[in-house]
């Protein structure tokens, strides 16, 4: 049996991670070929990024002995305080990604429970999650519904966030 673990990314792990990133955005044709960077200004950039949002974008990690072969992204979102509850928070899932030649073991499944197992444990209301067509069945087995409340909206963007 493989040696699987899946736990909390650490600083270590930041570059592996965002090969993963850059791997998921090229298998599913998301960037304009060629890329606007080069994948090593990428990474530097990503590792940055995800140290500067530490805490607000948690990432779990699915390791095979000692090679990461997957994430996920848990995005926390402070909310409004209630009246009931002056410490509010929400999640996104986000950037769930397993290399392709591990897909369809159950991998995948493990990694979504972890992550709602790490906000449950952060005490979030809800988690959502912006799906590809193929992962819906995925993400329904494990509690995600449909919901007639929560409205998204496409915005625009002419120049990059800062």
């Amino acid at each position: 049996m493989e040696n699987i673990v899946i736990r909390v990314a650490q600083p270590s792990d930041l570059a592996a991670v965002a090969d993963l990133r850059w791997r998921w955005v090229a298998e599913n044709g998301n960037s304009p070929d060629p890329a606007p960077v080069e994948r090593d200004e990428f990474v530097r950039h990503f590792v940055a990024w995800a140290k500067e949002n530490a805490s607000s974008h948690r990432c779990m990690v699915l390791v095979r002995d000692t090679t990461i072969i997957g994430m996920a992204w848990l995005a926390v979102l402070h909310r409004v305080p209630a009246p009931h509850a002056l410490n509010r928070a929400s999640g996104d899932l986000q950037c769930v990604y397993v290399i392709p030649e591990a897909r369809d073991t159950g991998l995948g499944g493990r990694l979504i429970e972890a992550t709602l197992a790490a906000a449950h444990e952060l005490g979030l209301e809800r988690v959502t999650v912006h799906s590809s067509p193929r992962a819906i069945p995925a993400y329904a087995r494990h509690g995600f519904e449909p919901s007639t409340r929560l409205l998204h909206a496409h915005v625009a963007r002419t120049t990059s966030y800062p």
